[in-house]
C-alpha cells in the first residue's frame, strides 16, 4: 500500500502540471499561433503515437531487468522537460515538439508504473489499488484544471506564464518518486520475458486487437475542447467543463475498480464503452451549452470505467514474468492507433463539419462494447 500511495502522490502532482498546460493547448495553438484543427489533431496523433512505441519496450526492459523505479524516474523527468520547452513555444512545431518529449516521457514511465501498482496489490485487491491511483491521479488532474483557471482568469497572466508555473509541482513529482520501493519485484518470475503471441491468453489477445480497431476511432480529448469552442465556450469555460470531466472521473474511478473486483472487469469495460459511443453521438448532435456540460460529465465515467479496470484486466491475465510488456503493449497499441484517429477526425472536421468526427468515434465506440461482450 506504501507503493501504491507514493506512486499515486506522484501521479497528482505530475497531473497538476499536466491540466495546468493541457486543457489550454487547443486554445493556445489556433489563436496564438494560427494552428488549424487539422494541425492540433496532427500534433496530438504524433506525439502519442511516436511515444507509445516505445511503452511496451520500457514495459520488456523493466521485466528483464526486473526493474521499475529507474524507467518511472526517466519517464516523469521527461515530460518535466517537455513542459519547458512549451514555454519557449513561439511557433507550432515547437509545441509538437514538446508535446512529443512529454509524451515520450509517459512512454518510458507507464508500463513499468503499472506493474509496480500491480505487484504492491493483491490479485483480490488489484481493481482498487488500481483505481486508488486514478483517483488520485484524477484529483492532481482537478487541482491542474483549477489552478489554470485560477491564473488565466487574472490579469496580466498568459499562457506562458502558466506553463512556467507547472514546472513546480511537475519537479516534486519527480523528487516524490524517489521513495517508492521496489519491494513488489521480487515476486516476479525469473523466467525470462518472451514476446510469443501464440502462448498468450485468448482473452487477453482478443482484448489487445478489439482495443486497436477502437482506438482508430478513438481522436484525441483535444477535439471535445475544440467542439466546445465550436459551440460557444470561450478559454474559461472550457477550463471549468474540463474540471467537470476530471471531478467526475476521479469520484467514480476508485468504486468502479471496486465493483470490478466484486462483478469482474468485463462489465464495468462494456460498459465504458456503451457511455463512450453514445458521448460520441451525442457531441456530434450537441448545439447548446447545457448539453455539453452534461456529455463532458458523462465522459468522465467511461474513463473512470475503462482506464483503471483495463489494467487490472490485463494484469490479471498476462503472464507475470511479462506483465509490464503486456501492460506496454496495451497503451502501445492504444498510442499507435492515435495518430491516425486523429489525422482522420482533423481531416473530417474540416471536409464535413465539426460533428463528422463525432459519429465515426460514437460508431467505433458502439462496436468495440458489443465486440468485448460477445468475443471475450
Amino acid at each position: 500500500m506504501f507503493n501504491i500511495i507514493l506512486l499515486g502522490i506522484t501521479s497528482l502532482l505530475t497531473d497538476i502540471s499536466t491540466e495546468m498546460v493541457y486543457p489550454l493547448l487547443p486554445i493556445f495553438l489556433t489563436t496564438k499561433l494560427g494552428a488549424t484543427p487539422l494541425i492540433v489533431g496532427t500534433i496530438e496523433g504524433i506525439a502519442e503515437s511516436l511515444a507509445s512505441l516505445l511503452k511496451v519496450f520500457s514495459g520488456y526492459f523493466s521485466d528483464r531487468i526486473k526493474r521499475r523505479k529507474p524507467f518511472a524516474i526517466a519517464g516523469y523527468g521527461a515530460s518535466t522537460l517537455g513542459k519547458i520547452l512549451l514555454y519557449t513555444a513561439f511557433s507550432w512545431p515547437v509545441v509538437l515538439a514538446g508535446r512529443v518529449v512529454d509524451r515520450f516521457g509517459k512512454g518510458i514511465r507507464t508500463a513499468p508504473r503499472d506493474a509496480l501498482i500491480a505487484e504492491s496489490s493483491s490479485e483480490d485487491a488489484r481493481g482498487r489499488a488500481f483505481g486508488l491511483h486514478r483517483t488520485m491521479d484524477t484529483l492532481g488532474a482537478t487541482i491542474g484544471v483549477l489552478l489554470a483557471y485560477y491564473f488565466i482568469s487574472r490579469e496580466h497572466v498568459d499562457f506562458r506564464q502558466i506553463f512556467l508555473y507547472s514546472l513546480i509541482p511537475a519537479v516534486m513529482g519527480v523528487m516524490a518518486l524517489f521513495f517508492v520501493r521496489e519491494k513488489g519485484v521480487a515476486k516476479i518470475s525469473k523466467e525470462r520475458p518472451s514476446l510469443n503471441w501464440n502462448a498468450l491468453d485468448r482473452r487477453l489477445k482478443s482484448f489487445l486487437i478489439l482495443m486497436f480497431i477502437f482506438t482508430l476511432g478513438n481522436s484525441s480529448n483535444q477535439f471535445l475542447l475544440l467542439r466546445a469552442k465550436d459551440v460557444g465556450f470561450d478559454a474559461k469555460t472550457i477550463l471549468l467543463l474540463y474540471l467537470t470531466y476530471n471531478l467526475v472521473y476521479n469520484a467514480a474511478s476508485y468504486p468502479a475498480g471496486a465493483i470490478s473486483d466484486r462483478i469482474g472487469r468485463k462489465a464495468l469495460i462494456v460498459a465504458g464503452y456503451l457511455v463512450y459511443g453514445l458521448v460520441y453521438f451525442g457531441f456530434a448532435l450537441a448545439s447548446t451549452p447545457a448539453s455539453i456540460w452534461a456529455l463532458f460529465a458523462a465522459y468522465g465515467l467511461y474513463m473512470a470505467f475503462t482506464e483503471g479496470v483495463e489494467k487490472a484486466f490485463i494484469s490479471d491475465i498476462a503472464p507475470e514474468n511479462v506483465r509490464g510488456t503486456m501492460i506496454g503493449l496495451h497503451a502501445t497499441l492504444v498510442g499507435i492507433g492515435l495518430l491516425p484517429a486523429s489525422l482522420v477526425a482533423g481531416a473530417l472536421w474540416n471536409a464535413f463539419g465539426a460533428p463528422a468526427p463525432f459519429y465515426f468515434g460514437g460508431f467505433m465506440g458502439i462496436l468495440a462494447a458489443v465486440g468485448i461482450a460477445l468475443l471475450i
